[in-house]
């Protein structure tokens, strides 16, 4: 018999799933190089956002307690602000933040959880988790292009590290989404 589970406080633990968006790609390379390219201020704005989007960085401190303040700019010149708050770095296997347009008062704030978890082949799955504070804010995220998004942010970074390290970059494994920008 097993004995009873702890609860570890994480807030992720009890989550209500239809507040939830999960988005996964296998990248080939090893976790510590895709992790890298998430927590280092020189690679992070080349391949963040969506296709077509420029990241302009007006802040950027990636350790936990640590702020990226941006833009992701369209190719009309839209600007989306975006605020992303490092809450925890455990390289490389998890980044955990809180994202959201660049405003104290965003209702669309939400938790994101990224996990890279590398197979015996050296390639990772890269695991990114959403939790939005309503089942609402969910819904508008998911109709605004979310999985759509977040599937082109995840090709840029496994292109992105193909490009690092030479190689190529691999075909996602799941659903995909965007990061909880909001037009300025």
């Amino acid at each position: 018999m097993n004995a009873p589970s702890q609860k570890s406080g994480s807030p992720w633990q009890d989550w209500p799933v239809d507040r939830e968006i999960i988005l996964s790609r296998v990248i080939d390379a090893p976790r510590s190089v895709v992790c890298s390219a998430w927590t280092d201020p020189d690679q992070i704005g080349q391949w963040f956002g969506p296709d077509g989007m420029v990241i302009e960085s007006k802040e950027i401190d990636l350790r936990p307690g640590g702020v990226w303040r941006f833009d992701m700019v369209a190719p009309d010149g839209t600007r989306y602000t975006n605020r992303m708050l490092f809450l925890r770095i455990e390289a490389p296997a998890l980044i955990e933040v809180e994202h959201g347009s660049d405003a104290d008062d965003d209702p669309g704030r939400f938790r994101m959880l990224v996990t890279f978890d590398e197979q015996s082949n050296g390639k990772t799955v890269l695991t990114l988790r959403q939790m939005h504070p309503t089942k609402e804010r969910r819904e508008w995220a998911v109709s605004f292009g979310a999985v759509e998004y977040g599937g082109q942010t995840l090709a840029k970074l496994a292109r992105h590290v193909a490009k690092v390290r030479g190689g190529r970059a691999n075909e996602p494994v799941g659903p995909t989404s965007p990061h909880g920008a909001n037009a300025e």
